[in-house]
């Protein structure tokens, strides 16, 4: 038996595809979605108004620290006391150390002042005393120039006396000057000029000369300088104007009161030639 035919429909091209259309909602559905939808947004307003209502008001909030007890507090403001009291004690110390180290400072600056002192005291002494030691000397010498001299003039008869006694006597108390400072118009003892001691070397024989060295280039008799002898009056400048007098000693030296820097010296005749001489004994 022949089974019966089913008839064929013919299928669209597409309609092994799924369908995209979403399935129509139901009315109920429909309306139960928009009651939700109502409700979550009245929901969200009234969590918005709490929200608000709750801002409105300050929060505080309270961190409660510990308590220090009684012992804790005490211990505490004991160790700040104690560093206070370390730090005032370091700083009394450094003061203390800079006042004594300025101290020392002080006193070492014056103690090489003290020393300098007494250095330069003890080195004008010695000065002194060898200026008194020397003054004594020279007097000691004058007085025995002056006995001698003396003692020459009383048994002399006039001022030509023996040459080589006068003369010796004038050499000795010029040679006794030696040393003696330079001072212009001074005549003695310890200071002279030229001229001053010239009179006084001469006047130890009697022989009065002039003051100035002027007049004493113009005493006794004009000698050639190549003929000078020991105890000649030695003068530079012009016969009647010179401005400097010595006396020669012998050994082509003569001994002068020579200016402030030298005082009485014996100097060389070859240094400082003499332009005259004039012979009084």
């Amino acid at each position: 038996m022949k089974e019966p035919l089913v008839p064929v429909v013919p299928m669209s091209h597409t309609a092994h595809i799924r369908s995209h259309r979403k399935p129509r909602r139901s009315a109920t559905s429909s309306i139960a979605m928009r009651a939700g939808v109502a409700g979550g947004v009245l929901s969200m307003a009234a969590a918005g108004a709490s929200a608000s209502a709750n801002a409105a008001e300050p929060v505080t909030q309270t961190i409660e620290l510990p308590t220090l007890t009684a012992d804790m507090s005490a211990a505490v403001a004991q160790s700040a006391a104690a560093t206070q009291q370390a730090a005032a004690n370091y700083e009394l110390r450094a003061e203390r150390d800079a006042a004594a180290a300025k101290a020392a400072a002080e006193a070492k600056k014056d103690l090489a002042e003290a020393k300098k002192k007494a250095e330069a005291k003890k080195k004008a002494a010695e000065a002194a005393r060898k200026a008194a030691a020397e003054r004594a000397e020279r007097s000691a010498e004058r007085a025995t120039l002056s006995t001698t001299a003396s003692a020459s003039a009383s048994t002399s008869t006039s001022v030509s006396a023996p040459a080589s006694g006068s003369v010796a006597t004038v050499i000795a108390f010029l040679k006794a000057q030696v040393g003696d400072a330079y001072v212009m118009g001074a005549t003695g003892p310890n200071a002279w000029d030229c001229s001053s001691l010239v009179q006084a070397a001469y006047k130890q024989v009697g022989v009065d000369l002039p003051r100035v060295s002027q007049d004493q280039s113009m005493a006794g008799t004009d000698v050639p300088l190549s003929s000078i002898q020991v105890g000649d009056i030695l003068y530079w400048g012009g016969k009647g104007s010179a401005y400097h007098v010595g006396v020669y000693i012998g050994n082509g030296q003569y001994l002068d009161a020579a200016n402030p820097s030298k005082g009485v010296v014996i100097q060389d005749l070859s240094g400082y030639p003499a332009s005259g001489a004039v012979r009084v004994l």
